[in-house]
């Protein structure tokens, strides 16, 4: 048949690429393994009470978000155990409902201001940032003591109790400390949110650690971030005087690749749990197909096309293999449908074949060393999928683990969609000589129960 033959011809590219992709993630994952036995100093609970107290500015980032932020605020100033901090929210002029919001959470808590942005919304999330950044040191100039650490949140955020005190430890050695980011659990009937669940328990678990293993830039997660107040005014004098760049996508990515060029130490606090539950960020993710191939699209738009355009691979040698990680992407996602439309076809071939009492082939052409080659490729997807099935059922139990295989097929659906949205946006604005826009997503907050959190102490 025809298309056996076109497949033939696909399949030899196709399995050479799975296979470098797949040694790649095969190598991540044995660094992790061998270096998971790296004990990691925390601190007790103690040491976290008693350490010297840095002012912290939160800089929350607003746009349409008066569904949200009030709760957001009233939760997290209710629960977190950190005394010398200030929230400043970012909010356009143009955004009366979000405005009314922070003006209602400011006159019930003194510690929530408002950093109106000059211009109206939506411009971009580093844009907005350095408005917020603007607002805390006009506070500063008018109030006194100066702000040592400045930490970064979205409207949709449940604050971990002790995240403030966490960065504040680690900030006396590190000028960049990312908390860990999970999504909150999800039903297993909920595909596209729990593709996130599977994505970020896999990369907070294994892939971030073994970056930092292995001496890699860490990309800020944009939420749970602390940054020393010298670095971020290191990088004003960079970008002169913007401290979050209001051009990129992702200004988290960009501002974690610049503080590590320039020098700055950066911790990534390692997944533990306390009492059952993740020391983490935590937070509802899109749950709809439209909304994610929305978020992630603005991903990879900044991420890879934005990061390759801005840096290239002008980096040392041992940068540049993340640069890759951090690219690959772009053609990893749009040929796994292919690659998993193919293995479908032939599955479903050898099972008519089977029932038929004979074998069935692809075509007689394909190079002999072609089916060791997509063995090899198989085993690698296995190996990958049930490493993310071991991370995932470390943050949300094997019952949701189990649907890891299912969720993995829809999620080269997902970044497939969105891959080829970041393409078209990228290349419609460089045509039209236009800035790339901030696609915000909507967003949702728990609901009490489900953000509750129990005290907690640290301590071997």
């Amino acid at each position: 048949m025809q298309i056996d033959y076109c497949i033939a011809a696909c399949l030899v590219p196709l399995a050479i690429w799975i296979l470098l992709s797949g040694l790649d993630d095969l190598f991540i994952g044995l660094v992790y393994l061998f270096s998971a036995r790296t004990r990691f100093r925390w601190p007790s609970a103690a040491e976290l009470d008693g350490a010297p107290r840095r002012r912290i500015a939160i800089l929350v980032p607003l746009w349409r978000e008066d569904g949200v932020i009030a709760q957001m605020l009233e939760r997290n100033l209710a629960v977190v155990r950190y005394g010398d901090y200030e929230i400043f929210a970012g909010v356009y002029p143009n955004d009366d409902p979000t405005l009314g919001a922070v003006l209602a959470a400011a006159r019930n808590d003194p510690r929530v201001h408002i950093a109106l942005c000059p211009d109206n919304g939506p411009t971009s999330k580093g844009d907005c940032l350095n408005h917020a950044y603007r607002a805390m040191e006009e506070y500063e100039a008018a109030h006194g003591p100066r702000f040592e650490i400045v930490a970064t949140h979205d409207a949709e955020d449940l604050i971990h109790p002790e995240s403030l005190q966490l960065i504040n430890w680690f900030s006396r050695d590190y000028q960049m400390v990312q908390i860990p980011v999970l999504p909150l659990p999800t039903s297993l009937s909920d595909l596209t949110h729990g593709v996130y669940c599977d994505e970020f328990a896999e990369y907070q678990t294994k892939d971030i650690p073994a970056r930092q293993r292995l001496g890699g830039f860490l990309p800020a997660n944009g939420v749970g971030t602390g940054f020393s107040r010298m670095a971020l005014e290191r990088l004003a004098i960079e970008r002169r005087g913007m401290v979050f760049d209001p051009q990129c996508l992702t200004e988290d990515y960009e501002t974690g690749c610049c503080l590590h060029a320039l020098g700055f130490r950066q911790l990534f606090v390692p997944l533990r749990f306390v009492g059952g539950k993740p020391v983490a960020t935590r937070e509802y993710f899109p749950k709809g197909f439209a909304a994610a191939v929305r978020q992630r699209s603005r991903w990879v738009a900044g991420i890879a096309l934005q990061g390759w355009e801005r840096h290239g691979w002008r980096a040392p040698w041992p940068q540049r293999y993340w640069f890759w990680r951090d690219r690959k992407g772009l053609a990893g996602n749009l040929l796994s449908p292919v690659a998993n439309l193919i293995f479908l076809y032939y599955l479903a071939g050898l099972l008519a074949g089977g029932a038929n009492g004979g074998l069935w082939e692809i075509a007689p052409a394909v190079p002999c060393w072609l089916p060791s080659l997509c063995l090899a490729t198989f085993g690698l997807s296995a190996s990958q999928i049930a490493m993310r099935m071991w991370a995932c059922a470390r943050v949300y139990g094997w019952r949701f683990a189990a649907g890891v295989p299912v969720r993995t097929l829809w999620a080269n659906v997902v970044n497939c969609a969105a891959t080829v949205e970041a393409l078209r946006q990228f290349f419609a604005s460089r045509i039209h000589s236009r800035a790339l826009e901030w696609r915000k997503t909507d967003h949702i907050y728990p609901e009490p129960a489900v953000s509750g959190y129990a005290p907690v102490t640290f301590g071997d």
